[in-house]
């Protein structure tokens, strides 16, 4: 079965957002997390951020990239949770890592953590209706 297929037939919530939508997100969150991410690895790597600064946003990228694989991929919706909550538990972490040295890295991350809020209701709703 194909993914969308397999998409559709899960049992979501009516407050889940189009394709569309989540696509459109997503394009204005990662120039967002290009800038800010790239930013705070170039300062670390540089000397101008404690790598302890860095960590979360490695994590966090790490998290990102590995969740359509987990969840279109695998199709793996317990272990799709646990990666979006990692998701969300180290943008916490880097926004008040980062604060002290870099606030505007912290504010510009408003909106990812907004969205990412949003998608760990939407994926812990997800699974729990499908598992």
């Amino acid at each position: 079965m194909d993914f969308r297929t397999w998409y559709d037939n899960l049992i979501k919530p009516a407050w889940t957002p189009s394709p569309g939508t989540i696509g459109l997100i997503w394009q204005i969150l990662y120039p967002i997390i290009l800038i800010s991410f790239g930013f705070v690895i170039y300062k670390s790597i540089r000397g101008g951020l404690p790598w302890l600064v860095a960590l979360p946003f490695i994590i966090n990228l790490i998290a990102n990239i590995l969740f359509m694989p987990i969840f279109g991929g695998m199709r793996n919706l317990p272990l799709s949770a646990v990666d979006i909550i990692i998701v969300l538990m180290t943008l916490v972490w880097m926004m008040v890592a980062v604060w002290p040295h870099y606030r505007w890295v912290a504010v510009v991350q408003v909106p990812y953590l907004v969205w990412v809020s949003i998608a760990t209701m939407l994926q812990m709703t997800i699974t729990l209706r499908n598992v």
